[in-house]
């Protein structure tokens, strides 16, 4: 159904040539950029560029550290969203407010706070270096600022959704008989399965793109702690431009399959709710079917 607005025609066309443009500007001209550059030298040059071990180093560890941070965020952003959405605690606030901290503090300073900290003049660098850990300048420490920078993403998500959706269901759960596991299980995680996706999604393209954090805790050892970004700046920085822009086209590529997922949860998520506006009232409540699994 479309929506009649008061704009003329004229008035119209001029706001979609705008965001066409600006869209064609700042998002489509940088990425044919990349591509046109990273194939410059041919087929040949690309691939070449990332088969060189340096790149695959770097390809690993992003990787590793979007596996670990991903799903560490994964298990904090649905119990805190849990927690903040469906119950009342002295500290609630508190809690709220520092779930936003990573999207008021610049990734370069919380970088430097995970030196502040770990590092070897650090508070437990000491400590540390007499039991031969090692986390700044090394994968640990490539992880912790990641999940720093991409903690919110899930939480963020989740919060408004279920405070929207409220508790109803899982009290009524509850009073049929079901356990904590089941309620989540059955009532909870279906009704934000698709918010929970969706989080899940930003939290990992975040994690691949990360580079200020990192760029601090990393201490940029090729073949090492270099993440992608990372070893994009060094390749550029020493004139390799056809490999630099080789392996950004990958994490280009990695945006676009992200953008991609992103519209089809979107578009499953609607036909969802349109399906479910259509079924009958008299449809069976999630809690009755908690009841029928639990029995």
């Amino acid at each position: 159904m479309s929506i009649k607005t008061t704009e003329s025609r004229a008035v119209r066309i001029t706001l979609v040539a705008l965001a066409l443009g600006f869209m064609a500007l700042f998002l489509v001209l940088p990425l044919a950029a990349v591509f046109t550059e990273a194939l410059r030298k041919g087929w040949d040059a690309y691939l070449e560029a990332l088969k060189e071990p340096d790149a695959w180093a770097a390809i690993r560890l992003t990787l590793i550290t979007a596996a670990v941070a991903v799903p560490l965020n994964l298990v904090f952003g649905v119990a805190a969203a849990w927690a903040i959405a469906k119950f009342d605690f002295r500290g609630k606030a508190f809690l709220t407010t520092l779930i936003d901290l990573p999207f008021s503090v610049s990734p370069v300073v919380a970088g430097l706070i995970y030196v502040l900290v770990f590092g070897a003049q650090g508070w437990l660098g000491p400590w540390l270096a007499a039991h031969d850990i090692k986390i700044i300048f090394a994968v640990p420490g490539i992880i912790l600022a990641t999940t720093f920078v991409t903690f919110p993403f899930i939480a963020r998500e989740l919060i408004p959704l279920m405070q929207a959706q409220g508790n109803e269901e899982e009290q009524a759960a509850q009073v049929l008989g079901a356990t904590g596991w089941q309620t989540f299980w059955f009532v909870t995680l279906p009704n934000i399965k698709w918010g929970l996706l969706y989080g899940v999604i930003l939290c990992n393209a975040r994690a691949m793109g990360e580079f200020g954090a990192v760029s601090v805790v990393s201490g940029h050892i090729r073949g090492q702690t270099n993440t992608m970004p990372l070893h994009v700046e060094v390749l550029y920085n020493e004139y390799q431009s056809v490999a630099a822009f080789a392996v950004a086209s990958l994490l280009a590529l990695l945006a676009i399959v992200t953008l991609v997922i992103k519209s089809v949860i979107e578009w499953r998520h609607e036909r969802e709710m349109r399906a479910a506006a259509e079924l009958p009232p008299e449809r069976p409540a999630p809690a009755t079917l908690i009841l029928k699994e639990a029995s």
